[in-house]
């Protein structure tokens, strides 16, 4: 399990898989210039319900992995999760579909 980290007030806990996609897909939104929100879930420990942030390029961000390794990258979700970003309802955790697209290779982290 890992942790997102929104400036200094911001944080949620997120499973290492899905943190690498998004913090691959964030990366490249920034890179852009690219600002958008980013919703999720809050744990029923901090009230259960949802929050969302603006990222934008100046944004302080970190993510915090608790594992060691970096894992394969799932195109097809990378793909979702930047579909999601580029919509206008923003950026969203959701689950790991099957790895559909076969050609061309992704960066891991």
């Amino acid at each position: 399990m890992g942790r997102f980290n929104y400036s200094s007030q911001v944080k949620t806990e997120v499973e290492d898989r899905a943190l690498a996609h998004l913090q691959v897909v964030i990366g490249n939104k920034l890179r852009r210039g690219e600002s958008f929100f980013f919703t999720w879930r809050d744990d029923a420990s901090v009230g259960d319900g949802r929050r969302s942030v603006w990222i934008h390029p100046s944004a302080d961000l970190d993510f915090k992995y608790y594992g060691s390794r970096a894992p394969a990258m799932n195109r097809t979700w990378l793909e979702k999760l930047a579909y999601a970003a580029n919509s206008t309802g923003g950026l969203f955790i959701m689950s790991e579909p099957a790895d559909d697209l076969s050609t061309g290779s992704v960066e891991t982290l």
